[in-house]
């Protein structure tokens, strides 16, 4: 009782799938994906069997139509069900069982596969399909969240919305597993989930940007470490985590003015921020001045 999409980026070679759906959690159970193997989804009368065992045969060797067959064969309840998969080359094999409630049905294009079933209309998939098309430019992540908007405004799952989930990994595996995963958000229960589930992501992203401007900081690269932070700060104003760091680094680096007024953001979101200033002082893990740390902080007069 849900729509989705799994595909592959033709120019990274990243995986992906998302989901929307009127059931708790349904992330959790619909969205499979690895990296330099594929990326499934289960849904309808959702088997996760389907979802591990898929990789599992995709890993092995089996191109997505191989290894949806195997499992189709192996499950009796096959009429119900509703299951895509995308291969790590960008081949790609969907089903909807004959007892899928309706509205139900797929599209496969060139390496990606919308599928839905208990929609209100039939023009769900198709909807999702040309707006995944079109929206060729943008990166994987948000072309699956652009399709899923597509499938809401076409009257989506019958029963309304709760849950939504974004998976994304990198197309080829690297030396740290634990690097290879781009996206993986889930909003499991939420009036809106997809407006929801798209906030997450540009958070997420937002958060990233501190990471890669801590990497140009070390390199000595401060104006390009400032651009990416201030993005982050400019995306998401109100977010005390982004404001305080940033503004630890501005005042690292004789940009004391930048930095009070940015840390203020965090000082105002609550009073811890101000004595884990005072601590990373005391303990050393900040190279700025008495003074300056003095005049960040609201006590400060300044």
């Amino acid at each position: 009782m849900t729509y989705s999409i799994v595909a592959r980026d033709p120019n990274t070679g990243d995986l992906g799938v998302a989901v929307q759906s009127h059931w708790f959690a349904a992330g959790d159970v619909v969205m499979w994906a690895e990296p330099g193997v594929g990326a499934v989804a289960t849904q309808a009368l959702a088997e996760a069997a389907h979802g591990a065992l898929g990789l599992q045969l995709m890993r092995a060797g089996k191109s997505a139509s191989e290894a949806l067959a195997a499992r189709l064969a192996a499950d009796d309840g096959r009429d119900h069900r509703q299951v895509a998969m995308v291969d790590a080359t960008g081949r790609i094999a969907a089903h909807t069982g004959s007892r899928c409630l309706h509205e139900a049905g797929h599209r496969a294009g060139a390496g990606f596969s919308a599928q839905a079933n208990m929609m209100m209309n039939a023009t769900v998939w198709d909807a999702m399909a040309g707006t995944y098309e079109r929206a060729a430019d943008e990166d994987l992540p948000h072309r699956l969240l652009d399709a899923l908007d597509a499938a809401e405004a076409e009257g989506g799952d019958i029963r309304g919305k709760q849950a939504a989930g974004i998976l994304v990994v990198k197309g080829n595996p690297s030396e740290k597993p634990w690097e290879d995963t781009i996206v993986h958000l889930r909003v499991d229960d939420h009036p809106e989930p997809l407006p929801e589930l798209r906030r997450l992501v540009e958070l997420k992203f937002s958060y990233d940007k501190l990471d890669s401007a801590e990497k140009l900081e070390l390199a000595g690269d401060l104006e390009g470490a400032f651009r990416i932070q201030m993005e982050a700060v400019s995306a998401f104003p109100d977010n005390p985590e982004f404001a305080f760091w940033t503004a630890v680094s501005l005042a690292a680096h004789d940009r004391a003015e930048e930095a009070r007024e940015t840390i203020r953001v965090a000082f105002r979101a609550h009073p811890g921020w101000e004595e884990l200033l005072r601590r990373m002082a005391a303990d050393g893990f900040v190279d700025v001045s008495r003074e300056t740390i003095a005049m960040l902080l609201p006590d400060s007069g300044a």
